[in-house]
């Protein structure tokens, strides 16, 4: 059933594709000003437990939080909502949905843009199953503009990839992969339509992925530039690759620190688990 939904909402896409986010945000690299507040997380969440995975950071004077996935002790998945059902829109939700011999949630984010719906804009895969194909559509906002890229991995061995590249080198179907854009650093470099720091500001989150291998999931903690954010994972995090998942919904779900961010419904969620 959700497989048919979400046909059915690429089809809507591909007439008039959406840009990003819920609901969708239509603001551009380099134009205008997001003024997103700061903004508290109202939900309690579960009592912590363990050490958390995440840190507050502070980067060119601005605060963010930097999560660190390690497939030594963590699994990455994807998750959008319960079988044949409609999306979670919220951690809570999925807490809920979560069956009881599910491994501990380490933490988790949303991951990637979506229609009002909550369904993905672009390549989306869960458990192995593609529920949505690769988007290479031209198009306004920030998921269109290029490269944007593909997180993406299976049995422990996680990559960013822009799109493109993807397409051309990746021809097994990954456990878990989500699209979204732009890119924010592509192969060392910084995405060449992100300014130094731009008047567009927002609260952020992105992903990439380090030379040992290691998920570095970042969010910002009050609104941040572009530029701002991709120097932070070029030169903090030191992933070569690394992909902006989205802005102002961005959210961030840390068990071990009682975190659970309600900001805005969300769409596709990347939860890294500890193994067991």
């Amino acid at each position: 059933m959700r497989t048919a939904v979400l046909l059915l909402a690429l089809g809507l896409a591909a007439c008039n594709p959406a840009p990003e986010g819920e609901p969708v945000i239509t603001t551009e690299i380099g134009g205008g000003s997001d003024d997103g507040a700061e903004i508290a997380s109202p939900e309690p969440a579960s009592t912590p437990m363990r050490a958390s995975d995440c840190k507050p950071v502070s980067f060119e004077g601005a605060r963010l939080t930097h999560c660190i996935a390690d497939p030594a002790k963590h699994a990455i998945t994807t998750d959008l909502g319960p079988d044949d059902g409609a999306p979670y829109r919220s951690f809570a939700a999925l807490s809920s949905g979560r069956g009881a011999s599910a491994p501990p949630v380490a933490f988790a984010m949303n991951g990637g843009m979506f229609e009002a719906s909550g369904d993905p804009v672009g390549y989306y895969v869960e458990d192995a199953e593609r529920l949505v194909e690769l988007n290479r559509n031209d198009g306004p906002g920030n998921f269109h503009l290029k490269p944007n890229g593909v997180f993406f991995g299976s049995n422990g061995s996680w990559r960013v990839l822009d799109s493109e590249t993807f397409y051309r080198t990746v021809g097994d179907r990954p456990q878990f992969g989500t699209q979204s854009g732009p890119m924010l650093v592509i192969d060392g470099t910084i995405h060449p339509e992100i300014s130094e720091d731009g008047p567009s500001k927002a609260l952020r989150n992105g992903v990439g992925v380090d030379a040992q291998g290691r998920a570095h999931f970042v969010i910002s903690e009050s609104p941040v530039s572009f530029g701002l954010f991709a120097r932070y994972f070029r030169d903090e995090a030191k992933t070569p690759n690394a992909l902006f998942l989205d802005g102002n919904v961005s959210s961030l779900w840390d068990p071990a620190s009682g975190r659970r961010d309600a900001r805005a419904p969300l769409g596709p969620i990347i939860v890294v688990e500890t193994k067991q």
